[in-house]
């Protein structure tokens, strides 16, 4: 299993930017955990070779960095790091970037709100008139105070040690369990997330009945667990998997809901071959995963 399976590709980053030239990259963005690709984190020295590509080729590195302080608690995996504070590691983390994106309701622990960060002023310029027009004034960007305020309690409170141990080790208690009695799922676990193989789970349904959504609607079905998928919905014919994602929302959850949820995804496991495929009846022009309407196959 390898231990950071959200890691950029550096050789083949820089074959991309030889093969079509740099004028046509305007930027990199490392998505740390990465979300679609079972929540993995990405190393400290990979972000650290990517950034070196980025400048040598003036390419700015941007961070989707929604989950920032799971990434930086998995450098108990990285050697070298195991000692420094989750803020340390954010603080070395963003230093290696020339911005990100955040969507404050993950580890801003947030109900809403996010925020985008840039080191240049010409841009950040651009982004603030652009705001206006869109979302509100700069000091606020649309958000209520109270919700601005639970942003800055958030991205600090997040990189509390005891917190971030109990959330990952509750994600990883959940995948241990079922993959215990068989069920397929990216290992190692990721940080916020649980991710469900569904073609591996129901390997008699093809890539265009939708296996992730099939597996999805069951588990909703047997009990109630709302989850999504990241596969052939989501991505059509380029999708090289069919995942569902199992988040865990942040200090939501007991011990008692995740034993339950471990219950439900056992009991669809043991009836998997009763499972039928779905298909298409509406989808929109593009993002078709969001507002799609399926029907099961005859």
């Amino acid at each position: 299993m390898h231990p950071f399976k959200g890691s950029v590709h550096v050789p083949a980053l820089e074959q991309l930017i030889a093969r079509v030239g740099r004028e046509r990259v305007p930027l990199v963005m490392l998505t740390i955990t990465n979300n679609s690709g079972g929540g993995q984190p990405v190393s400290i020295e990979n972000m650290r070779a990517a950034s070196a590509v980025c400048r040598k080729h003036g390419i700015p590195l941007y961070f989707d960095a929604c989950r920032f302080a799971e990434n930086a608690y998995f450098r108990l995996r990285e050697e070298g790091y195991e000692s420094k504070t989750p803020k340390q590691i954010a603080q070395e983390i963003f230093r290696l970037g020339d911005g990100c994106t955040m969507s404050a309701k993950k580890d801003g622990l947030a109900n809403i709100g996010g925020f985008l960060c840039t080191n240049d002023d010409a841009i950040a310029q651009q982004e603030k008139n652009l705001l206006i027009l869109t979302e509100g004034y700069p000091t606020y960007g649309g958000l209520a105070g109270r919700d601005l305020e639970a942003i800055a309690v958030g991205v600090e409170e997040v990189l509390e040690e005891d917190y971030l141990c109990y959330r990952i080790v509750s994600t990883a208690y959940l995948g241990k369990h079922i993959s215990d009695e068989g069920v397929p799922i990216v290992q190692p676990p990721g940080g916020h997330a649980v991710y469900l193989d569904a073609r591996a789970f129901l390997p008699h349904i093809p890539a265009e009945q939708f296996p992730g959504v099939a597996l999805a609607a069951e588990l909703y079905l047997e009990g109630g667990i709302r989850s999504v998928e990241i596969g052939s919905l989501m991505f059509g014919a380029a999708a090289k998997m069919d995942l569902v994602r199992l988040a865990i929302p942040r200090r939501v959850y007991t011990q008692s809901h995740i034993d339950y949820v471990i219950e439900v995804i056992l009991n669809v496991w043991k009836r998997r071959e009763q499972i039928r495929g779905l298909r298409l009846t509406y989808e929109a022009p593009f993002l078709r995963h969001f507002t799609a309407r399926l029907e099961l196959m005859p």
